[in-house]
């Protein structure tokens, strides 16, 4: 490929990065009941990985060392999917509280394929306290920094709980975390505080202002509202912003009507990133993302499904190898048996260089 600025060093945080192209943080559910295993070596709701106790962040110290022998780094991602879950899935049981939401407001549509009759999403119980949900952030935080990870990024994308507070289509509280742009923002903010005391400057946050997850606001409000929360982010020193672009493929439609607020993220919200890197998430190729970078509009891209299917992705770049591996798309999320959680995961071949 011509130009070569996505192949510099990159600081952020603590830490040097010896490029400029991030795998993202995927959900391949391959956790068996909700706990690292050594498959998860060789990459990354349901058979979601947890961190919440001793065994996952024995399960997560394994991993997060044989990221760090091969010369890598590693963030946690840190996620509450809120009124995204459902009572029912196993996860929900094992936690034995309610789904929790900022309201008592569903989000539209949804499908829990591996619970009978694959329901959609129900009411959620407002949650009393936030703080309480806050501190099981910082709980989590605590245990990804005994298990030795980088640093932490905050999901605050795809409609689970950071973005339920954020969006007025969700959240009607009349106290301190609803109403107005500013107490929305507030259990985000205080999220990232919280993970900041643990983490310091490693600490990241994953945007994703078009929405078309779970429902979103009116034109006028997000810009408002993303506008005002990202200004505030990028005041706690963090390491790196990511924003999630619009996507027609998650651009789900109900009564005709697409569910996602289409604008250009980057565009938008650029100038209210002064101190936090940027990077640039979905649909990104790294030709683009070369031409970004070397303009100055970006520090960085993140990569998600064409890294599944090309582990020496980086390098096939590099040196103009095609990315052409078929995807294994009944096998992106799920496993092929009991004993078989590898097809579909970590089964995908290297070029020849």
């Amino acid at each position: 490929m011509a130009g070569k600025a996505l192949y510099e060093p990159i600081q952020i945080g603590n830490i040097t990065l010896k490029n400029r192209v991030g795998m993202s943080a995927l959900t391949r559910n391959r956790a068996e009941n909700t706990y690292p295993i050594e498959l998860m070596k060789e990459t990354e709701w349901y058979n979601a990985p947890g961190i919440w106790d001793d065994k996952h962040v024995a399960g997560w110290k394994d991993i997060v060392d044989a990221v760090h022998e091969a010369g890598g780094k590693i963030y946690a991602q840190l996620w509450h999917v809120g009124r995204a879950a459902h009572p029912d899935a196993p996860e929900q049981k094992l936690a034995g509280i309610p789904v929790y939401a900022p309201s008592a407001i569903s989000a539209r549509g949804g499908k829990f394929r591996n619970l009978p009759g694959k329901p959609g999403y129900v009411t959620p119980t407002a949650v009393d306290d936030p703080w309480v949900i806050i501190n099981q952030f910082k709980h989590a935080a605590i245990n990804a920094k005994k298990a030795g990870f980088d640093g932490v990024e905050l999901h605050g994308a795809n409609g689970y709980i950071v973005t339920q507070f954020l969006d007025n289509t969700s959240n009607h509280r009349t106290d301190q975390w609803g109403g107005s742009v500013e107490n929305r923002s507030r259990f985000g903010l205080e999220v990232l505080k919280v993970l900041v005391e643990v983490f310091g400057r490693d600490v990241a946050i994953k945007l994703s202002p078009a929405g078309g997850y779970n429902d979103g606001m009116p034109l006028q409000d997000t810009l408002d509202t993303y506008s005002y929360f990202i200004t505030e982010a990028d005041k706690l020193n963090l390491s790196y912003i990511v924003l999630v672009r619009y996507s027609k493929t998650f651009d789900a439609e109900y009564d005709g009507v697409p569910r996602a607020t289409k604008h250009d993220v980057l565009e938008s919200y650029r100038p209210y990133i002064k101190n936090a890197k940027l990077f640039l998430n979905t649909e990104v190729t790294a030709e683009e993302g070369e031409k970004l970078v070397a303009a100055g509009k970006i520090d960085g891209i993140f990569i998600g499904f064409n890294w599944i299917t090309h582990p020496d992705l980086v390098k096939r770049v590099l040196h103009g190898k095609a990315l052409d591996n078929v995807p294994n798309i009944q096998l992106t999320q799920r496993n092929k048996s009991e004993d078989d959680w590898y097809t579909g995961y970590t089964d995908y071949p290297a070029a020849v260089y």
